[in-house]
């Protein structure tokens, strides 16, 4: 891996258009691949591609996988509390955004 992705991993925030693969989100994220499969199998995040070889991962799964992480390590919940609590935070994110266009924000 380059010098220039590892930077880029190490900082707080990733491009959508960014793609990563598998082993380099499992890296971003300090977790196991097996985690992230888990991830995968949850909903928690949607790869791209046919099967784990070939998946590519977006800048959003990197923020999402450390928010699941942070609602594991500090609140206790389980990948399907973690995978209902983001869908949940993202949900109130839509609302907002049409709240915004409406003019009520």
């Amino acid at each position: 891996m380059s010098t220039q992705m590892t930077t880029l991993f190490d900082g707080d925030l990733l491009e959508d258009d960014v793609e990563l693969s598998l082993a380099e989100l499992s890296m971003a994220c300090r977790l196991p691949a097996e985690t992230v499969l888990e991830m995968v199998e949850y909903g928690l995040i949607e790869p791209l591609g046919r099967d784990p070889a070939h998946w590519r991962f977006s800048g959003l799964s990197v923020q999402r996988v450390r928010c699941a992480q942070r609602l594991r390590a500090d609140l206790g919940v389980n990948l399907a509390g973690a995978a209902l609590a983001l869908d949940l935070l993202d949900e109130i994110e839509r609302l907002r955004g049409r709240l915004r266009r409406l003019g009520g924000e």
